[in-house]
């Protein structure tokens, strides 16, 4: 298992996940604001913010948060507009990064990037360095529970039309293509399968491994990044083994 579903289960074992609500939140709303200057705020017909609201209410955000950031992206409130803009770069042993964030201050948010690549044994690219080595999905993650059959959701997912699934100890990991994402995932709920979240991601066409040094190297450098308060999202080619992520992890 590699990239952002196992970067992310190895920031819930440290407990990253719990203790940085605020963060979240402020990462969450500008999601939901970037969807309703994209696509308008009508849910009906912005799948982007249908999912980005759903994430919102998933972490527990209040009501009015969501509609603020809603008002926000729709130039309501008169607050400065945000920006989507992608970073690429290389981490330890040639690891491939991509950086999505949101911004009012361009000039803040790369230098701050630049500045975690630098200090973390990674470098900045040009645009369009590494991004080729990625595809746009969808995935789906449904929790694994005792009455849960991996085996009937996997050909539930295929019947949905899946690209791939992933069957993992903790979790069933589905990707479709993104424009497939909101017909798939309403297949698997009309079907009865409890989804933990649907979102778009960066899918590595291949994953990398390297030694363990450069490992742990690279594994600082994604967690210094998502930590900018100005970045969303990091993917990487990374794989990670299930031991190394424990290890990882326990280093608090």
């Amino acid at each position: 298992m590699s990239g952002h579903s196992k970067w992310h289960e190895i920031r819930r074992k440290k407990g990253v996940l719990d203790q940085r609500r605020g963060q979240r939140w402020t990462k969450l709303a500008r999601d939901v604001t970037i969807a309703a200057r994209e696509g308008g705020g009508d849910v009906g017909t912005n799948f982007r913010l249908r999912l980005a609201i759903e994430k919102a209410k998933g972490d527990n955000m209040p009501s009015d948060n969501i509609q603020r950031a809603i008002d926000r992206g729709l130039g309501i409130t008169g607050e400065a507009s945000l920006d989507e803009i992608n970073y690429e770069g290389y981490g330890p042993g040639g690891v491939a990064i991509i950086v999505e964030s949101a911004t009012d201050n361009r000039n803040r948010t790369v230098s701050e990037v630049r500045t975690a690549f630098n200090k973390n044994g990674g470098t900045l690219g040009e645009a369009g360095s590494v991004g080729w080595m990625f595809d746009l999905k969808g995935m789906i993650t449904v929790d694994r529970t005792a009455d849960l059959d991996p085996d009937e959701v996997t050909m539930l997912a295929i019947e949905a039309d899946a690209d791939d699934i992933i069957v993992n100890l903790d979790n069933i990991i589905i990707y479709t293509g993104f424009s497939r994402l909101a017909a798939v995932r309403d297949q698997l709920n009309e079907s009865g399968v409890k989804l933990s979240s649907a979102e778009k991601v960066m899918q590595p066409k291949a994953i990398v491994t390297i030694e363990e040094k450069e490992t742990f190297q690279a594994l600082r450098l994604l967690e210094k990044l998502e930590d900018l308060d100005d970045v969303q999202k990091v993917y990487s080619n990374l794989d990670v083994s299930d031991e190394l992520a424990e290890r990882y992890a326990e280093q608090g």
